[in-house]
């Protein structure tokens, strides 16, 4: 049994994001944006690089639902899209803020 192509790069970018939120960034010592943002572009480079290995060169289309789509803007913004509430929820547990007067 195959996956679906959307559903291959959606686990592939939860997996990701499992290991970020749930592993990398709660061991950043101590832990600001900056850092997260340096460590997510590598993230999101890394989830490019595998969608890219897998479906590079297939012509495979992927559905947004509206719009029918390439692989990587498909892996960027359900990247995006999935990341939003974890970073919410991760940045409120441990007191950051996008904007420096935000407390």
């Amino acid at each position: 049994m195959t996956l679906p192509p959307e559903l291959q790069l959606l686990i592939i970018n939860a997996t990701i994001l499992a290991v970020a939120y749930l592993g990398i960034y709660p061991t950043l010592k101590p832990i600001t944006i900056a850092k997260m943002m340096r460590v997510d572009l590598v993230l999101s480079c890394l989830s490019l690089v595998v969608a890219g290995g897998l479906f590079w060169n297939t012509g495979t289309r992927f559905s947004m639902l509206l719009f029918q789509t390439n692989w990587a803007v498909f892996a960027l913004v359900t990247m995006m899209v999935m990341e939003y509430p974890l970073a919410r929820w991760f940045m409120r547990k441990h007191g950051l803020s996008m904007f420096d007067d935000e407390e």
